[in-house]
């Protein structure tokens, strides 16, 4: 298999915008391959992830159109759905492409278009990610998914509110260094305690926000890696799966998907968690956060809201988590969240992220979570 490295990347900003999600991919890609120094007709493929465009914009087979308004549409192209971990998915599709020797250069992300629709609606088809049959019937939706694996850790861990809280605090400082975020202020712990209850006993301040955005990665083989001025090596890239039914999860405190995952991405990179400096991981809500920490083994079971709590994910702290503000400052356009993540780890492995660089980052993890924890992806970075 070929080495592969990400020599491109461009994120929008993340908010209310007025154009298709095709047109905000196409933003991010230009972006992207200017930063990688290449025309999009060098592209030779496109993996584009986007979850509801059916129901927001009544559009589907958006790969072909996210490449014809790029100007190239004759290019192979495939979108994914594998809810929030789309454009991961796309990403590492991507990555096995080239590895494989089939193509030199792929283009791969995702957008999505959600706040030109009602709050209850949005709502309603991200609960498509859920069971139609037994899940939706019964009105459960995220936050009530996360709600429920939040009381379970609560109960096995003695994990406390306050923590969870300390996630969102965190994230939302993070987001303050971010151009890109969606929120761009400061909150405090009492800020989040008092906020009104979502899903008990995750609040809102515990909820990432729905968002539009779009983002891009563009992967390249070795030889056409080499002549680029900074390339950030693909190291691994791991997915697995779970039950996706809530009642047949035998734990809620933990999500073996990602234990799974990041397993897998360890292995092939032939690392360890305590070689990682800077991670990107799925805070859809900040008891995801914990769990993630847990599961990626940043931190022993049941240690990751004191882990949030001393500070320790914080910048300058033993882990950085969610230096761009995460889902839950800087915003999660569900087809967009994932490619938006590893163009963050990009952005530190190369010394870019301005106020919110983490020093001396030469290693570093994305991890995206999709629908009711039943898939995860994992990739290793490494810069030189």
């Amino acid at each position: 298999m070929r080495r592969v490295a990400v020599i491109g990347v461009g994120v929008t900003k993340f908010g209310k915008h007025d154009r298709t999600s095709s047109e905000l991919f196409a933003e991010a890609a230009a972006d992207a391959l200017a930063d990688a120094g290449l025309p999009a007709s060098a592209v030779q493929a496109l993996y584009y992830g986007n979850v509801v465009g059916g129901e927001t914009e009544h559009q589907l087979h958006t790969g072909p159109q996210a490449a014809s308004i790029l100007g190239i549409p004759g290019i192979p192209t495939t979108r994914f759905e594998t809810a929030c971990a789309s454009s991961h998915a796309a990403f590492r599709h991507a990555v096995m492409e080239i590895a494989a020797g089939v193509s030199d250069v792929v283009l791969a992300g995702g957008a999505e278009r959600v706040l030109n629709v009602p709050t209850a609606e949005s709502t309603e088809y991200f609960a498509y990610a859920s069971d139609a049959v037994w899940e939706q019937t019964l009105g459960l939706t995220f936050p009530g998914v996360f709600a429920l694996i939040a009381r379970a850790h609560m109960d096995k861990y003695g994990t406390t509110e306050e923590q969870m809280a300390a996630v969102a605090v965190k994230n939302h400082k993070h987001g303050t260094k971010n151009p890109k975020a969606q929120f761009q202020k400061e909150i405090t712990v009492e800020q989040v305690l008092k906020s009104a209850y979502v899903a008990d006993p995750l609040k809102l301040y515990d909820c990432c926000p729905f968002t539009d955005g779009g983002a891009a990665v563009v992967l390249a083989s070795e030889e056409v890696a080499r002549k680029h001025r900074k390339p950030v090596w693909v190291l691994a890239s791991a997915a697995a799966s779970d039950w996706m039914l809530m009642g047949d999860k035998r734990d809620l405190s933990r999500v073996p998907a990602t234990e799974r995952a990041a397993a897998a991405a360890y292995r092939q990179a032939g690392l360890s968690p305590q070689d990682v400096d800077v991670v990107e991981l799925h805070d859809c809500f900040t008891i995801a956060e914990i769990i993630a920490t847990e599961g990626l083994g940043l931190f022993e079971p049941g240690a990751g809201g004191l882990a949030a709590a001393k500070g320790w994910t914080s910048l300058g702290g033993k882990i950085p988590v969610n230096p761009s503000g995460g889902l839950k400052a800087k915003g999660h356009p569900i087809g967009a969240t994932g490619a938006a993540q590893v163009a963050e780890i990009v952005t530190q492995l190369r010394g870019e992220a301005g106020p919110r660089q983490v020093e001396g980052a030469r290693t570093g993890l994305a991890h995206t979570l999709g629908g009711n924890t039943a898939t995860v992806l994992v990739s290793l970075f490494g810069r030189g």
